[in-house]
């Protein structure tokens, strides 16, 4: 099966890359909800997905949930010591497998990391790069930083060199055994945090 990759450019954030919501403050009280359960508890990202998932099932009927995967940091790379660039475009690539191989996903991530290796520098607006793997050994998410939407753009229409040209290390990225699809999402991020 061929692999086919899919581009949204989206000018909002998403849910994806909103911040977790701080934990309530200590001694703050909440007014219980019918159910017995806070109606309006603040809650970390991870903490009580399952119930919120719930309340939204009960209050949109007939929702489709696709899916919801969870990932490892395996590799990153770009960002060079002292870069203090915000990024100004987030790309999230999401690669799909046709099966459950762990090494296979480590082992794609490591041929992305060998092609942008063969390159003379990284590629113009390239901030920094987040390669996750997923838990169930199928799925490995990039969660890339770039200056701009344009310097990604760009990045990808070079012609004969940078991400995705037509070199022997490229296509193997490309074409990698069991690898069935996949897509590239652009998002504007709506704020940025950093430690220190």
């Amino acid at each position: 099966m061929a692999a086919t990759t899919q581009f949204t450019d989206r000018p909002d954030p998403g849910p994806a890359l909103m911040p977790p919501s701080p934990r309530p403050a200590p001694g703050t009280s909440v007014r219980p909800s019918g159910s017995g359960r806070p109606s309006h508890a603040v809650r970390t990202a991870w903490e009580g997905r399952d119930t919120r998932n719930a309340d939204i099932d009960a209050a949109v009927p007939g929702v489709e949930r696709l899916a919801l995967h969870t990932y490892e940091l395996y590799r990153s790379g770009f960002r060079a010591e002292g870069d203090t660039r915000e990024p100004g475009c987030v790309v999230i690539v999401d690669v799909e497998f046709d099966g459950p191989d762990p090494d296979r996903q480590r082992a794609w991530i490591d041929a992305v990391f060998e092609a942008l290796g063969s390159e003379a520098r990284p590629p113009a607006g390239a901030i920094a790069a987040y390669f996750h793997t997923g838990t169930d050994g199928t799925r490995v998410l990039n969660y890339a930083e770039w200056e701009s939407a344009a310097h990604h753009i760009a990045a990808l229409a070079a012609p004969g060199e940078g991400i995705g040209s037509p070199s022997p290390l490229w296509e193997r990225v490309q074409t990698y055994p069991g690898m069935t699809g996949g897509g590239v999402h652009r998002y504007t991020p709506a704020l940025s945090m950093r430690a220190g």
